[in-house]
Formats: structure tokens, sequence, C-alpha cells
């Protein structure tokens, strides 16, 4: 039976995003799973710490793969699986994680004061999603739209077209964005800040892989005490930004499947 990989996605970007790592992935002989958008289903909403999100995750997991699965996660994704991991240890074989800020100490406090002041949005990134355009004339206009961006220009080539496919939908004449940004910037404006106590209470179990980005702006905002604390000798660097496996999607899928091998030979 092939192992079961488990990918939880970035804020923003839908499972489908990263079609090109799921491809090398199955190709190297795993089972690959995603939830396709987090936060979009009433059932598990967005709250303070992302409880429904994690139980979202942890839902999925012990219906398509009742006997655990190698969690992978980007970010957002990332937090998810680590959250699942701690919640349900018996369903995580192993977790890595990309480029996820795993915030504690200080930082985790004063993310707490900020949500409780309601000041959160002022300095997350949910101060750009909440005002992101969200309809184009067409998927045309769209792709022009975005490849006129640098953050975009950095992107592998048919990265952009990838999310396009999955992140977009026919509504109303215009081709409008599937992630609904409300989803978005809430998501962004509940990190948790929980994180310290958590782990000092449930620790993770299975093994922990860390990849940061070397130009990742938002892992040193986030402070990688944690992150090496968790992974330990399976923390690693890869050349891009906090969106490195939409630059690099070839290199993070092989280094995703260098440090899973590891983890199940050990």
């Amino acid at each position: 039976m092939r192992p079961t990989l488990v990918f939880s996605h970035a804020n923003g970007f839908p499972a489908g995003t990263y079609t090109q790592l799921f491809k090398r992935w199955r190709a190297a002989g795993w089972r690959v799973l995603a939830v396709d958008k987090f936060g979009h289903d009433p059932r598990y909403p967005v709250s303070s710490n992302w409880p429904k999100l994690r139980d979202q995750l942890i839902d999925f997991i012990a219906a398509e793969a009742p006997q655990g699965a190698h969690l992978v996660g980007h970010s957002l994704g990332g937090l998810l699986s680590l959250l699942a991991a701690s919640k349900r240890p018996e369903l995580a074989k192993g977790l890595v994680m990309l480029d996820s800020p795993v915030i504690t100490g200080w930082r985790a406090h004063s993310v707490q004061v900020l949500k409780a002041s309601r000041l959160i949005g002022r300095v997350s990134p949910g101060k750009v999603s909440q005002t992101r355009r969200q309809s184009w004339p067409s998927r045309q206009a769209l792709a022009e739209h975005y490849g006129a961006k640098a953050l975009f220009a950095r992107w592998a080539p048919g990265m952009l077209a990838d999310y396009i496919a999955a992140g977009t939908e026919r509504r109303g004449g215009q081709t409008v964005l599937a992630f609904d940004r409300e989803v978005e910037t809430r998501i962004y404006n509940t990190l948790p800040h929980h994180l310290g106590a958590l782990l000092r209470k449930h620790p993770i179990r299975c093994p922990v892989g860390f990849i940061a980005g070397t130009r990742s702006a938002e892992i040193r905002q986030g402070g990688l005490g944690t992150a090496h604390a968790l992974a330990g000798e399976r923390f690693s660097w890869l050349e891009g930004t906090h969106l490195y496996p939409m630059e690099k999607p070839v290199e993070t899928a092989d280094a995703v499947l260098a440090m899973l091998d590891g983890m199940r030979a050990a």
C-alpha cells in the first residue's frame, strides 16, 4: 500500500495551486490528499486560534486516512498540521512544515494583545487581503493582472496557471477568486497565539521537519526558535521567499520527499 501524504495549503491559495508538487510526490509513490479550501465550509468556521480549521483537517484525515498519514503544510497549512498532530497524535506519522510562522513567547503575547484590542487587522496581512480585487472579466485578464506583479513573476512556469485554474470560478459573467477575501482576512486576523502553551501541554510525538525560505520576511517576523526546537536536525533552508513552493516547486517537492524518506527510515 502506498504511504499517504496529506497536504494543507497556505492562506488564500487553494490546494490545486500546488499541483506540480502533488504530481512529483505521486510519481515518487505517495498517495496525495488535500483539503481544497480551509475556512469555506460552514461546519468549520474561522475563529481565534483556528480550532475549527484544525478540526476540518483532523476530520479529513480521519475519513481519508484513518490509519494515519504524513502531514505536509505550507504556512497556514503547516500550522494546521501542527495543531492536528498535537490534538490527534495517532493520525500524524510525520510532519513537514513549509515556512510556517510558529509564533510563541513575547511575539505570541503581542499577537494576543493585538487580537484582544482588535488592532490586529492594522498589522497583519489582512490589511491587504481585505481590499484585494476579487473579479475580472476573464481568466486571461486575471492572468495578465497577476503576471505583471513582481510576486507572481517569481513563480515557476505553470504555477500561476494552476493557481488560476484552482482559485477562480465564473460567477455573474465574471472570473472571481474562489477563496473569499473575507475568509482569508479572518484567518490572518485570528492567528494562533497559544502555540507555546499548547506544545508544552501536548508535545508533538511524530518526527518534524521544517523548511524555511532564505528570503522569507514572514518566517523571520514569526521567529525561528520554536521551529528549530521542533525540527532539530530536520531544519533546513530553501532559497526563496515565503512563497518558495510556488517559486521552486520541484526543489520544494524533492526537499519534502527527502525529509519524509528520512522519517520513514528512522
